[in-house]
């Protein structure tokens, strides 16, 4: 350990320590992350220089924010990586795409925030591959919002890469949550006198000592700068601190007394300085010139211990620059911008001069609230949505005429919504909603507050809002009305049985009679309509309606956007329709899309569809890598989707324990977020899982529960299916031959095999005899024709049941071993046993299967292993799990370790896939 006697860290042994354990650990291939938190002046920059210093000779990039910086899209992000944007070239496309485009490097879509996020993980790793890297951010709380997120991002993702990444805050920060914390506190009295003595050359009396530590709490900033403002004579006669402020706030006022005492030029320059962020010394020198600032006027500042002068100018503290800017005048500040944006290349920083021309600006100026909407557009194409918020905020602030400044704090509001700042989005609402009277800009000001309230919870004011505002929409915007429609109906679909008044009956009903699409119709226009007849009138109308818009859908007739948009509602569409070929298909398209693009707030209900596509298809293998990806994603966004894949998994699988945790957690937030379509999910898992482990009254109840909605489409009519298997169980026919009924109505129209095929095996199990028989082998012919592997399993196990009854046990086991074998192989553990009990009953002996993945491996050390050895290499790997490709690796080597082997070719026998699945896309 350095010494750490002097003032600056005086009494920090203990923080010193800690930070040199990690150090150690960086040396030793770990990685970690820190959030140094303490108040202003305790000592965090000190210790955080410590590090600095400790760390000579190993790869240092550093950050600080400044809170006049906030509204410059990753201002501090662009600070810390700059001198590592020299690796760019090394990392997966999409994110050295994504990581250019924030940048400013290139053109390109808006990228991702998670997606920039991986890839400032995969270039930190990319550095520190030459050997241990230090990331110093202080200042965490004036970090540009979106630089914030990023950084947090990567700080949580952190594992094996050798990074060192230290935050320093004064208070909690919502972004930095969860991450390690090391409190700094104020000194212990010794050292707190020990500091006072070495700041104060003249005799102390002994009450005034004991005063002066008290009230600083043992603040080193405190210790040294308050006596600056006591004379000799009050420090030695027992004259006190009668002040009763914030400590910050007086440490702030003795920074203000020594600014107040400079010569008129030195504290100009100093203004100038403070009002510049970036500490650029060229740029402050030309601002200053044409103030008329001398050259030693910067030398004077200096002098006094305020300001560093070198390739930049740097603050003593945070709180210098703060008193500097508070002691000038308006006229001062005003000044010392406008001089800034004259002294600012507009072609190399436009946005830096448009942001220094508003602070100068004292009334409203048309020409600068336009380059400030456009220094929004290019924060935004860079991914930055809190500072073009920012941009836009301001923007409307100086616009003159009331209508457009109206309009521009409407788009501020959006900005505001979409980088997850509702608060601020509604206060520019209310702005909005105060000006000029304009029926289109009030009907898009609701559409944006029903868009709100869908992205807040999935709860009925959503659907109502978005109905009310369609309506409004639809005199003045015939294509937005029909979009809000259907953003409508997706809200009411998940609202399903919890809805009030306004449910997708009410607004299936109102798009019915809304205008028709213009002409050729797009698929969105297709899919509006198609959902609309299929609700209101029934599946003998609203199939023929809604099958074309599946068809759209699947030929790729969209915009990016509208794909993003619409394609989760697509896929619903098809699997309502019994179309499993439709959904694959869509599902695959989703989900690839989401992951080409970095839409990682898509993706999570991207990856839920694709997973049940794979539970029907019985590839719970691949249904587990993307249950496994989902997590990872919701951990690293800090997304609270319910556990929607795992829940169904659990449940398919027929892990009774595992599926009851989900369930009743489910349960619990998806009332809360009032989403009655999840409720309804949550049902028919439960009625599969009951079904799977004979528990036929409990399966009952639960598939009644998940078939009483019929609004919700595909979950109650395959609830249908679970309620006829579990009724005739009972005992309680005639009650499976009206869900038969109701089944039917439903398949029919479609005429799919899956549909079909699930009709047949539900209307075999009310019928007797001949017929049945003929009715079990038309299922097992129609659903042999469909993706449906577990559906296809369950009808032979059923016909075997079926045939024991009837004992015909030589036809009963064939049917039962298939049933058996494709139950094992899918990894459906209760209808496998079910299946086993079955063949026994007929005297034929069977044995348990083992599983086939070592229960030594973690849950991550699964996912990973599994990934490798369907042959994606680790760059792959770490960009669907958010974690870096040196990480993977040294996960897999603990894989190794574990299995006993030494390469990738060895873990197709290790870890043998039992149904020898394709990756999933």
């Amino acid at each position: 350990m350095k010494d750490v006697a002097d003032s600056g860290l005086c009494g920090r042994r203990r923080e010193c320590a800690r930070l040199d354990g990690l150090l150690a650990g960086v040396w030793a291939g770990r990685s970690a992350a820190l959030v140094v938190r303490g108040a202003a002046g305790v000592g965090k920059t000190a210790l955080l220089d410590y590090v600095a210093q400790s760390a000579a000779g190993l790869r240092l990039l550093r950050a600080a924010g400044v809170e006049s910086e906030m509204e410059l899209a990753f201002a501090a992000l662009h600070q810390m990586c700059g001198p590592a944007l020299d690796r760019l070239g090394r990392l997966p496309g999409p994110q050295r795409a994504a990581l250019g485009t924030a940048f400013g490097l290139q053109a390109g879509p808006p990228p991702d925030r998670f997606l920039i996020g991986l890839g400032v993980l995969s270039l930190l790793a990319e550095v520190a591959g030459d050997g241990p890297l230090i990331c110093l951010i202080d200042d965490a709380r004036w970090l540009d919002r979106a630089s914030a997120r990023v950084l947090a991002f990567a700080a949580r993702r952190l594992l094996a890469e050798s990074v060192l990444m230290i935050f320093a805050v004064r208070e909690p920060d919502a972004d930095l949550d969860g991450l390690p914390e090391l409190v700094v506190q104020g000194l212990r009295e010794d050292d707190a006198r020990q500091v006072l003595r070495s700041v104060v050359r003249w005799p102390l009396d002994e009450r005034v000592a004991e005063q002066i530590v008290a009230e600083t709490r043992g603040n080193p900033l405190a210790l040294i700068e308050l006596p600056r403002g006591l004379s000799p004579a009050q420090l030695a006669g027992g004259f006190g601190l009668p002040e009763v402020l914030p400590l910050s706030g007086r440490i702030e006022d003795s920074f203000l007394r020594r600014v107040e005492a400079l010569p008129g030029p030195a504290r100009l320059w100093l203004v100038v300085a403070a009002a510049e962020p970036t500490g650029d010394l060229a740029l402050v020198w030309r601002a200053a010139a044409q103030l008329g600032i001398p050259a030693a006027a910067a030398a004077s500042a200096a002098a006094d211990g305020l300001v560093e002068i070198g390739a930049r100018v740097r603050f003593r503290h945070p709180l210098v620059r703060s008193a500097v800017y508070r002691s000038a005048s308006a006229d001062e500040r005003q000044a010392a911008h406008r001089a800034l944006a004259g002294a600012t290349d507009p072609q190399l920083d436009p946005d830096r001069r448009a942001w220094h021309r508003a602070a100068a600006a004292s009334e409203p100026a048309e020409d600068l609230a336009a380059e400030l909407e456009r220094s929004a557009d290019r924060a935004r194409a860079r991914g930055g949505l809190t500072a073009a918020a920012a941009f836009l905020e301001h923007a409307a602030a100086l616009t003159p005429d009331p209508a457009r400044r109206a309009g521009r704090a409407l788009a501020a509001a959006r900005a505001k919504a979409r980088a997850g700042l509702p608060d601020a989005a509604l206060e520019l609402l209310a702005q909005a909603e105060a000006g000029p009277a304009d029926e289109l800009l009030r009907a898009r000001i609701g559409l944006l507050r029903g868009q709100m309230a869908f992205a807040s919870s999935h709860g009925a004011e959503a659907s109502r809002l978005l109905l009310h505002t369609a309506r409004r929409l639809e005199p003045l915007d015939v294509r937005l009305a029909r979009e809000t429609y259907l953003d409508a109906l997706a809200a009411a679909m998940f609202v399903g049985r919890l809805a009030g008044g306004v449910g997708l009956p009410e607004v299936a009903r109102a798009a019915l009679g809304a205008a028709p699409a213009p002409q050729p119709a797009r698929a969105p226009d297709l899919l509006l309509d198609g959902l609309a007849v299929l609700i209101t009138d029934g599946y003998e109308a609203g199939t023929p309606a809604l099958q074309p818009a599946v068809a759209a859908f699947r030929r790729g007739e969209l915009t990016l956007e509208d794909e993003l948009r619409w394609f989760f509602v697509a896929c619903h569409a098809a699997h309502d329709l019994w179309d499993d070929e439709g959904w694959y298909a869509l599902s695959a398209r989703h989900l690839q899309l989401a992951r080409d693009v970095g839409a990682l707030s898509v993706l999570p209900l991207a990856l839920a569809q694709r997973v049940g596509v794979y539970l029907h298809a019985g590839e719970f293998g691949a249904a587990a890598l993307l249950v496994e990806e989902t997590a990872a994603i919701t951990e690293a966004t800090r997304n609270d989707l319910p556990p929607y894949s795992a829940l169904a998994l659990a449940g398919w699988r027929g892990r009774a324990a595992e599926a009851a945790g989900l369930i009743d957690a489910a349960i619990d937030r998806l009332t809360v977020r009032g989403e009655g379509m999840g409720l309804g999910l949550v049902r028919h898992t439960s009625a599969v899982l009951s079904n799977g482990l004979g528990r036929y009254r409990d399966a009952l109840t639960a598939a009644e529960e998940a078939s009483a909605y019929p609004q919700e489409l595909g979950f109650a009519n395959w609830g249908l299916a679970e309620l006829v298997e579990s009724a005739v169980r009972c005992g309680e026919t005639a009650r499976a031959a009206e869900a038969v009924e109701r089944l039917a109505r439903t398949t029919r129209p479609s005429g799919t095999a899956w549909g079909l095929g699930i009709e047949a095996r539900s209307r075999a199990l009310v019928s007797e005899s001949e017929a049945a028989e003929l009715l079990y082998r038309e299922a097992i012919d129609r659903l042999g024709q469909c993706r449906g592997a577990v559906a296809l399993a369950r009808a032979h196990l059923v016909y075997g049941e079926w045939l024991r009854r009837e004992n015909r046990r030589a036809d009963a086991r064939a049917q039962l071993r298939t049933a058996y074998d494709m139950f094992a192989r899918i990894g459906a553990e209760a209808f496998t046993e079910r299946a086993r009990g079955e063949l026994l009953a007929t005297g034929e002996t069977i044995r348990k299967r083992a599983a086939d993945v070592p229960d030594e491996l973690t849950a991550q050390e699964r996912q990973i292993a599994r990934r490798a050895r369907d042959g994606q290499s680790n760059p792959e790997i770490g960009a669907e799990l958010f974690l870096s490709p040196r990480t993977v690796e040294w996960h897999l080597r603990k894989v190794f370790t574990k299995l006993g082997i030494s390469s990738r070719r060895q873990l197709r026998e290790a870890m043998p896939d039992p149904g020898h699945l394709a990756l999933p896309t």
